[in-house]
């Protein structure tokens, strides 16, 4: 059996944004709380150079990625999908295996019980490490958000904060990356 890790390594690690689009993360249950995170949690990507994919599902019904996060995250790319799950679409497993030493995922969007839960279990049974980032992931109700975070971690995904995953990709303070992730944070 192998080893659990004990940390997201930035040079292991790439990061998915599932479905943050403008017509459906108005139905989530916490919006602004999860688009502020996910905001600050994309700027502070961008900072550490962790590279990232953007998905989007049925962008003709819902929509673009909400603009802010969009902005954010510094990319107009992003993977068109219909699959509940991302990795079925051949350009989300090509753009996952554009970095093949990055065998960590750090994973948030919505909805964490069907695209986000879906996408996760998949990445794992290919041997990658998850991690979901919590406090930026949602569903339209609760208790499907909490039970999905229930199955993710049984199933073996890492539960973690956007703060407390800048912090542990960034490894160490005294630097000016330090500051610029410092002043995001606060």
């Amino acid at each position: 059996m192998n080893e659990r890790p004990k940390k997201m390594e930035r040079e292991k690690t790439q990061a998915v944004m599932i479905d943050m689009q403008e017509r459906l993360l108005p139905a989530m249950e916490r919006t602004e709380e999860i688009c502020e995170k996910t905001e600050m949690l994309l700027r502070g990507l961008r900072i550490l150079e962790v590279p990232l994919i953007v998905t989007q599902q049925y962008t003709r019904g819902l929509g673009q990625t909400e603009e802010r996060l969009r902005e954010a995250a510094g990319t107009e790319a992003c993977v068109e999908k219909l699959s509940f799950s991302c990795f079925p679409e051949p350009d989300f497993r090509e753009a996952l295996e554009a970095h093949p030493e990055r065998n960590a995922v750090l994973l948030f969007g919505v909805e964490t019980h069907v695209c986000v839960l879906q996408t996760a279990l998949d990445l794992l049974a290919t041997g990658r490490e998850v991690f979901v980032v919590c406090d930026c992931v949602d569903s339209r109700r609760g208790s499907d958000r909490e039970i999905a975070l229930r199955r993710l971690e049984a199933a073996g995904a890492f539960l973690t904060t956007a703060e407390s995953a800048l912090f542990e990709l960034l490894g160490q303070a005294g630097s000016d990356t330090f500051k610029k992730i410092s002043k995001l944070v606060k």
